[in-house]
């Protein structure tokens, strides 16, 4: 019953664990070919972000790179997954 969680589940101590999962986030950029614009963005951020483990997602269509923030070592396959699932090709790290 003593709970410091408010039902959002945020911490009413003003606590900040978030910070140590950051602390900890390896990021990593792959090359996708296939993109082309904005919608392309879209997708694949929306895609590869649903990833367990994926903390933040930063596609940059002009380069055809993606940039994966992870909470630890990114699963290359399950991130490749997600970027086949959106309908674009990793090709690999960059």
């Amino acid at each position: 019953m003593g709970s410091c969680c408010t039902p959002d589940h945020s911490c009413s101590t003003g606590g900040t664990a978030t910070a140590v999962a950051v602390a900890d986030a390896t990021s990593t950029v792959y090359a996708v070919s296939g993109m082309t614009c904005g919608h392309c963005k879209t997708s694949v951020t929306t895609s590869v972000g649903a990833v367990e483990g994926v903390l933040s997602v930063d596609v940059d269509v002009a380069s055809g790179l993606v940039t994966v923030t992870t909470d630890g070592a990114p699963d290359d396959a399950v991130i490749g997954a997600a970027i086949d699932d959106a309908g674009y090709e990793l090709t690999g790290r960059a």
